[in-house]
């Protein structure tokens, strides 16, 4: 079967994996070198320095490309030196449009890194795309989605996104953390790159930092290989190495923090101390029809409040859990919580934060992959203690 005939269960396992020319090694080996003899000046096997390619970080890359149905794929040091790739392709005077629930890594990397040189950021509320219009101007290079949103939840529309770039000739990027391929995949919507922190899903095992750039456009993909090459942030052969081994089992692992995240959201939307549950995939969540159009599921992320609003019943429930570990981070097999307003969006000024839905009360839950009843009963117990 040709690979780009593939089925998404089979391409995790095979697109961009052959076993090894030296030895026919199935997995791909740890190519653990710097360096790579030369023949002569020029005649060589493909590779020459490992912060320009690396054989495990290749097939991780051709992986990566091939479940966003996109060509080009490269791998950084983090989410974040994926995002600090992209944004080095503006010009002092650029200027972007962005979400105003991003992510706070994000927001912070816009904000006081970029901003420093030139480059202004614009945060409006995204699920409705007339804000996104009225923030055009000339000046206007680069349209910066994250669906679903963190912590909120909220979805964009891509097609819509990608409607409006085109025709003011934007490029548009997608931050695709929270579906992974498995559940949504931009560049068939429209978009231009896509985005992950694949520290999060695709990783899958919270063992690895790391970030990936996919895209279709040839252009596109020089500048980038461009620039990844010339900064450096690439990530090493042994995380490539674990990220390989941790996607083989994205289609199964999704599948089951979907599942238990769907018993988690109705739960805890049908408990009496809880007030506010965000998940996109109640019927009467803003957007729930446009997730349904352009994800397959609605991943294991839920974001919820107290009644009260009360910052120390939110300490005191996160402090209580058996199951569900306080921590930073999400999408790996164990289930975690977080506190976003003092965590993950602590960098995002307290009126903006909290203007945007980011409040002391919220819990961000990633739901991990463990028995079902583990978890509803150790969000009983917390819960009972308020």
């Amino acid at each position: 079967m040709a690979k780009d005939k593939m089925r998404f269960g089979t391409k995790v396992i095979h697109a961009g994996i052959e076993p090894d020319s030296a030895t026919g090694a199935v997995m791909t080996p740890i190519y653990q070198t710097s360096t790579y003899a030369q023949k002569s000046l020029g005649n060589h096997k493909g590779f020459e320095y490992s912060r320009t390619s690396n054989p495990t970080r290749k097939a991780l890359e051709d992986n990566i490309a091939a479940l966003e149905n996109g060509k080009y794929g490269l791998c950084f040091a983090s989410g974040l030196a994926a995002i600090d790739a992209v944004l080095k392709t503006l010009n002092s005077g650029d200027e972007v449009i962005s979400t105003n629930d991003l992510y706070g890594g994000s927001y912070r990397l816009f904000t006081k890194i970029f901003e420093n040189f030139g480059i202004k950021f614009h945060f409006v509320p995204m699920h409705d795309m007339t804000a996104v219009e009225e923030a055009i101007n000339a000046n206007t290079k680069l349209i910066w989605v994250e669906t679903p949103t963190n912590p909120m939840m909220n979805i964009i529309d891509i097609k819509a996104a990608s409607t409006i770039s085109k025709k003011h000739d934007l490029i548009l990027v997608v931050d695709n953390t929270f579906s992974t391929p498995y559940l949504q995949r931009p560049l068939d919507l429209g978009a231009d790159i896509v985005m992950h922190s694949i520290t999060k899903y695709m990783g899958g095992h919270s063992d690895v930092i790391m970030g990936a750039l996919i895209c279709k456009d040839d252009k596109i993909a020089k500048k980038l290989y461009f620039i990844q090459n010339s900064s450096g942030a690439v990530c090493g052969p042994q995380d490539s190495f674990l990220v390989l081994r941790g996607i083989k089992t994205l289609h199964l692992r999704m599948q089951r923090h979907c599942e238990n995240g769907a018993e988690i959201a109705h739960y805890l939307r049908n408990h009496s101390k809880v007030n506010k549950v965000y998940w996109p995939g109640f019927e009467d969540h803003p957007n729930h029809h446009i997730a349904k159009e352009q994800m397959s599921g609605f991943s294991g992320i839920i974001s919820f409040t107290m009644n009260g609003d009360s910052l120390d019943d939110a300490n005191m429930v996160m402090s209580s859990f058996n199951v569900f570990t306080l921590a930073e981070s999400l999408g790996g097999v164990e289930s975690l919580c977080c506190h976003p307003a003092s965590m993950t969006h602590a960098a995002i000024p307290k009126e903006e934060r909290e203007k945007a839905g980011v409040v002391p009360s919220l819990i961000r839950l990633s739901v991990g992959v463990e028995d079902i009843e583990d978890l509803k009963e150790d969000l009983e117990q917390a819960l009972a203690l308020i």
